[in-house]
Formats: structure tokens, C-alpha cells, sequence
């Protein structure tokens, strides 16, 4: 029934629509990771992808490493690689949503022509579904080893791509099959070339569930809540709840019940709260990195077990590491695009401080953020003797409970593009993404 019950979530928005607020509340998540695919795309992992790739097929949907038009499907994998590669993307619902389904989104649309509400109604569906079944989960997918963007990011596409083909419920419950059976994704993979890859994949596969389930393929019809389907398949501890009603979309969907969180920083969001408590306690009181003594991070035994790279030498490896975040902004004050880099995770100072970083293990959970300590705080001890506590930080800028404002989000945006080198006009391509219900999105780069 849970299978398809959740065809019939998009089945019924394809009818009906969502909401405004929701698709408002859709518009932050789909603008940041626009900025974070045109940040993303000259970095390895995009280059060598595009290259491996050969000749791309002709089509209508943008790539944004080469800039050239090609089918749905490659340019959902090129573009989910490039939005998640520098780990700067949105966070909600245990993973990042965004960048999974917004290259799958737009890549489908550009094809089908679909208007710009379309897409966000989309997004909306898309984030409703992932939303469902993650929270069945009592246990912490990342400690079985999984990577809950791609694991739930193929299942959520597949039901967004769903939804801009217009499925019916039982064609959609068959999509929504159809991406849960290509879920993968491993922790393991932090801090390699292979953690985009996951996430560019699962934007990819969400494309091919819905067109195969469009032509007439199925999956199973329980595949969700089966013994041996999607849900006690990938539970760390065989504990999801498959029994529970699916939460009604009339009284609230998720998207404006639970936004996104947009990243301030470029790193593992489980690195935000140490990063602005250092930050700030930096900005009030002269802490010289040469004279630190021993740095101790306070913060849960879960989050610290994913920031899995101790002494990293690259900065795709630094952004899973609260030794280097921590060293980051006790050296330079910051911990931005221009410190993520190999030369700098490699720089012999940023090497010593972090060796002198350690993590004291808190065991006392929040309530509302699975496998998070209350807060996250620092204790710095200076040659000369001081002891320095910082604040304690509950929710990190940039959390959904602490937003960025939205000239913080404009300037972000512009930064990315920037950075991206596309040679794309930001403000206009800003303008209309905030005007996205008014926008076809086949006119979206012109």
C-alpha cells in the first residue's frame, strides 16, 4: 500500500498542483544549487566525468561543465556531479535534497518544455516522497555505512521526473519502484571523487525511472514496505516503520513544514557549528594559531564518525574533517572555496594545527536533529596559558532555524557563478530563478 500510496501523492499534484507557499518554499533549494552546479563545474571530478563521457548526445537540457545542450539524463549526472562536488549545496531531511533533484528537475523539463511552476511542483513531490521515507527510519543511515543523498536522492527524482511526465498513480508508484531499486551510495566515499558521482547518479537514475515507468516498465507494487524492500533493506537496524499513514500534503508539505538548511560554508554541515563557534570567539578574542596548544571539539559521537579524514592532504578529503575546519579558522578566519583547495589542506601549518585538534565525544542528543549533540562548542588552550571556551552553537547560519537572509543567498549565488567561470549573466539568471512559477524553463539560460 506505502508504494502506492506515494503514486498517488504525485498522481494528485499532477491533477492539482501544490501550494505557493510550498513551491516558495521550493525556490531557495533550487536557486542554491544552480549557484553550486555553476561553482562545481571545473572541478575534477566534473572534467573527468565529461571527458569519459565522450560525445554527448544531442538534446535540449544544459550540461554545465561543457555548456552544450544533450539529453535528460546525462545532464542530470553531469549536473548532480557539479552541484554536490564541492559539498557547498543545501541539507534537509538527513542528506541533500536539492542537489539530487534540481539537475534531475531541470534537465527533464528543458526536454518536455515544462513551465517553471512545473518544475518547482516538481521539487515540491520530489522532496515530499524523500521526506516520507527518511523519517521512518529511527537509526542513522551514515553509521550503517550508507549515503542517504543517493540512497533516497533516486527515490525522490524519480517521483519529481514523475510527476513532469504527468504519470498516473499507478505509472508513478512504478517510477518511485523503479529509483528506489537503483539507490545506492557509501559513506566510504566521503571525501573522494565518488561522493558527487553517488549524488549525479541518483539525479540521473531518477530520470530513467520515470521515463521507463512512462513506456510501460514496472517495479514491484510493495517494493517500498516489503520484508525484503527499499525500507528494512537499507535500515541500519531493521527498525523503519512501513505501517504508519502517510502524512496528508492538504494539511502542509513538508518542503514549507521542513526547508532546506543553505550551507554558509563549503564543507560537511556537520563542521558548521564548531566553524561558527570558532569564528566568533576569534572575532572577539586574539587567539594566535601559532601559540594553540590542543584544540578540543565538543560534538556527537555520530557527526564526528562522519567527518571520517583526521589529517587530510586534499580538499575534497578537508571537507569531511573537524580537524581542518577547525584549523581553517583559527589560521585564516575563514573556511571558504579559496581555503577547500589541496595546496592548502597540504600547507605545513594548517598540517600541525590540525594534528593538534581532538574530538571529546557529548552525549547529550538533540531532540530535533537525529545524531547531533545540543550543541557543538570548542575548548582552546593557548600556549601562554589561557583556556578558551567558545559558544556553544545549537543551530549553525544557515540553518533552516537560523536562515540566511536573502541578499546573503544573492551574494552566494553571485560568488558561485563567479567562481564557476561560465561566463553566465548572475543577475539575470538570479532574477529569474526567483521568478521561477513565471519562467518556461527552456528559456532559463538564455
Amino acid at each position: 500500500m506505502l508504494t502506492r500510496k506515494l503514486g498517488e501523492i504525485v498522481s494528485s499534484a499532477v491533477r492539482s498542483g501544490t501550494s505557493e507557499s510550498a513551491r516558495e518554499a521550493a525556490k531557495p533549494g533550487i536557486i542554491d544549487t544552480v549557484a553550486t552546479m555553476l561553482a562545481g563545474r571545473r572541478e575534477a571530478p566534473v572534467t573527468i566525468l565529461l571527458r569519459a563521457c565522450g560525445a554527448l548526445p544531442a538534446g535540449a537540457a544544459k550540461e554545465v561543465a561543457g555548456l552544450s545542450a544533450t539529453r535528460a539524463a546525462e545532464a542530470a549526472l553531469i549536473n548532480g556531479v557539479a552541484a554536490h562536488v564541492l559539498d557547498f549545496d543545501d541539507v534537509a531531511l538527513r542528506g541533500h535534497p536539492s542537489a539530487v533533484m534540481v539537475p534531475a528537475i531541470l534537465a527533464l523539463a528543458a526536454e518536455l518544455g515544462s513551465s517553471g511552476r512545473e518544475a518547482l511542483d516538481a521539487y515540491v513531490v520530489g522532496y515530499q516522497v524523500w521526506g516520507e521515507l527518511v523519517q521512518r527510519e529511527p537509526g542513522m543511515h551514515h553509521i550503517k555505512g550508507w549515503h542517504p543523498t543517493s540512497v533516497f536522492g533516486s527515490v525522490g527524482a524519480a517521483a519529481a521526473c514523475a510527476a513532469l511526465l504527468r504519470l498516473d498513480a499507478g505509472r508513478a508508484a512504478h517510477a518511485i519502484g523503479l529509483g528506489a531499486t537503483q539507490s545506492a551510495g557509501l559513506m566510504a566515499n566521503f571525501g573522494s571523487m565518488s561522493k558527487s558521482f553517488q549524488a549525479g547518479r541518483a539525479a540521473q537514475a531518477g530520470v530513467w525511472a520515470a521515463r521507463l515507468a512512462q513506456e510501460g516498465f514496472t517495479a514491484g507494487a510493495d517494493v517500498i514496505e516489503h520484508p525484503q524492500g527499499f525500507l528494512n533493506a537499507f535500515s541500519p537496524a531493521g527498525k523503519a516503520d512501513t505501517e504508519r499513514p502517510l502524512a496528508d500534503p492538504a494539511q502542509g508539505w513538508t518542503i514549507a513544514q521542513q526547508p532546506v538548511s543553505i550551507k554558509k560554508y563549503p564543507t560537511c554541515f556537520y563542521t558548521h557549528r564548531t566553524l561558527d563557534s570558532i569564528l566568533a570567539a576569534r572575532a572577539l578574542t586574539d587567539i594566535p594559531a601559532d601559540q594553540v596548544r590542543d584544540v578540543q571539539v565538543h560534538m556527537s559521537r555520530e557527526h564526528a564518525t562522519v567527518l571520517r579524514n583526521h589529517r587530510p592532504e586534499t580538499g575534497l578529503a578537508a571537507k569531511f574533517s573537524i580537524e581542518f575546519a577547525a584549523a581553517s579558522a583559527l589560521l585564516f578566519g575563514r573556511a571558504g572555496l579559496s581555503e577547500l583547495t589541496d595546496s592548502v589542506a597540504q600547507d605545513a601549518r594548517v598540517q600541525a594545527l590540525m594534528s593538534r585538534v581532538s574530538t571529546v565525544l557529548s552525549t547529550d542528543y538533540s531532540a530535533e536533529w537525529q545524531g547531533a549533540a545540543v550543541a557543538d562548542w570548542a575548548v582552546i588552550h593557548l600556549a601562554d596559558g589561557r583556556r578558551i571556551k567558545t559558544a556553544p552553537v545549537t543551530h549553525a547560519q544557515g540553518h533552516a532555524m537560523r536562515p540566511l537572509e536573502k541578499p546573503d543567498l544573492d551574494a552566494k549565488f553571485g560568488d558561485c557563478v563567479r567562481a564557476g567561470g561560465a561566463g553566465v549573466d548572475a543577475d539575470r539568471l538570479l532574477g529569474k530563478l526567483w521568478r521561477l512559477e513565471d519562467e518556461p524553463i527552456c528559456e532559463l539560460w538564455s
